[in-house]
């Protein structure tokens, strides 16, 4: 095999966007077989880069062997070599978290934090240079490898996983400008190169160690499979490539479900309740629906008991909320300038939104005589509301009992009255307690809520408008 040249045209066809003319690439070298064959095709294909080495500081003068071994590429190849030194040991106990963990937390973040460092050049004269591309067009490479694949693909088998861990290693990450060029090569076609080129690479002793899942699965369970099933490796990368199809059917599948019955309104997603209620699988549905917005699969079961909670009944993720609203399941953002559906608690708080700002306080009752409701203050009977509030714009069919009326009005007939522009009844929001309408926030309160000789504790709520007037 010319393994240059399959290279080459393994990176046409999965890497076309990216040539030598225009990207820079940061090559993650160890100094083992498997990244000294990747510089070298890298080099020989003619690409701009840059080489990182990690030094772990776990194996005593093997690492600094490593470190100086790897900083001769520099002149070898003609090449800037970054090195980094970390203290792991120290990391893992502050993380606590295991060596490999710690290793791969650290080296992505400094691989990252040098890809980002990297500017554009208004007149690059290098081509070379690190400034003479696009930083969409800096890439973290990764010698990662077949075999690497097939460990990768059996460990999280093993652990358990759904399709979306199946397909094993991919060659691009997008978002973490990632790529690993290697992976249709076998470890026999690096070891084939290397000795055909003279390459010298280090060995790593810690490999040895079956203490190490992937070590274990390496030198132990895959050896033992091929006596039974010799062909073990190369069916599974046939299954690799299968899962991965099989994935990207998943996806179309999900996208075309997910676009019928979402609903989207600004920054909010609005679901129909019944619709989802009857998606099939629901529990697989459910998790792709919530993913996107910071929850955990842990939490899809509890979303889909809220399909049937109260009004008002809502969960919330690290940047959303999912709100049980009367027939509809609202995901709104937990920023509240940008969400059209806002849970209040009980307790007092300030709440931003849209319009402004809201100052909620609860506390004993004063007289009935005592009270002036006006746009900007509202005195409600907190005996009479259930919490959480909802804060939302008002919609059509919305109706309530202005003060001082025994009667229902509908919320759109009340504004036209208030003589409010077209511009101003889109920028009305109420506050509901119960699918009931307490205040036409800046307008009117609802009669069945005002205070009364027999009230106990009072709900006031200030309105603090933001718009700017003409």
């Amino acid at each position: 095999m010319d393994l240059l040249q399959e290279f080459k045209n393994n990176w046409h066809k999965q890497f076309c966007h990216l040539s030598t003319a225009n990207c820079q690439l940061l090559l993650a070298v160890s100094g083992g077989i498997d990244s000294v064959v990747l510089v070298d095709l890298i080099a020989n294909a003619g690409f701009a880069f840059q080489i990182a080495h990690c030094n772990f500081q776990l194996r005593g003068e093997e690492s600094e062997r490593d470190e100086v071994f790897v900083r001769s590429f520099g002149e070898k190849y003609d090449k800037e070599v970054l090195v980094k030194r970390f203290d792991t040991r120290q990391y893992v106990s502050d993380k606590k978290c295991s060596i490999q963990e710690a290793a791969r937390e650290l080296r992505y973040a400094w691989f990252t934090e040098i890809v980002n460092s990297w500017q554009v050049a208004d007149n690059p004269k290098d081509i070379s240079s690190v400034n003479s591309y696009q930083s969409s067009n800096n890439f973290i490479v990764t010698a990662h490898h077949a075999d690497d694949n097939i460990e990768t693909m059996l460990m999280r088998f093993f652990r358990g996983t759904g399709i979306k861990g199946l397909v094993g290693i991919q060659p691009l990450l997008k978002e973490q400008r990632l790529i690993r060029p290697l992976l249709q090569f076998r470890k026999t076609d690096l070891l084939e190169y290397a000795g055909t080129k003279g390459l010298e690479f280090v060995e790593d002793s810690s490999n040895a160690s079956d203490k190490y899942t992937r070590n274990f699965f390496r030198n132990q369970l895959l050896p033992q499979i091929k006596e039974v099933f010799p062909q073990v490796e190369e069916n599974l990368l046939h299954n690799i490539a299968r899962f991965n199809e099989v994935m990207e059917l998943y996806r179309q599948s999900i996208r075309l479900h997910v676009t019928k019955l979402i609903e989207k309104k600004g920054a909010e997603v609005h679901i129909p309740v019944l619709k989802w209620k009857k998606i099939n699988p629901l529990h697989t549905l459910t998790w792709e629906l919530i993913k996107p917005y910071g929850f955990t699969a842990q939490q899809t079961i509890e979303v889909i008991k809220l399909l049937d909670a109260e009004n008002g009944s809502y969960m919330g993720s690290s940047t959303h909320r999912i709100i049980r609203n009367r027939n509809w399941m609202i995901i709104s953002p937990n920023a509240a300038e940008t969400a059209q559906h806002i849970l209040i608690e009980a307790g007092d708080h300030t709440i931003l939104f849209e319009n402004g700002s809201l100052e909620i306080k609860k506390s004993l009752s004063t007289a009935p005589d005592k009270i002036q409701n006006n746009h900007s203050e509202a005195f409600l009977n907190a005996d009479e509301i259930g919490f959480p509030l909802l804060l939302r714009k008002w919609k059509q069919g919305d109706y309530f009992y202005p003060l001082g009326m025994q009667k229902k009005k509908k919320v759109n007939r009340f504004l036209i009255d208030q003589k409010l522009s077209r511009t101003e009844k889109e920028k009305t929001w109420v506050i509901e307690s119960n699918k009931k309408i307490l205040w036409i926030v800046g307008h009117r309160i609802d009669d069945r809520f005002k205070i009364t000789g027999q009230s106990q504790t009072m709900l006031h709520i200030t309105y603090r408008n933001n718009r700017i007037p003409h």
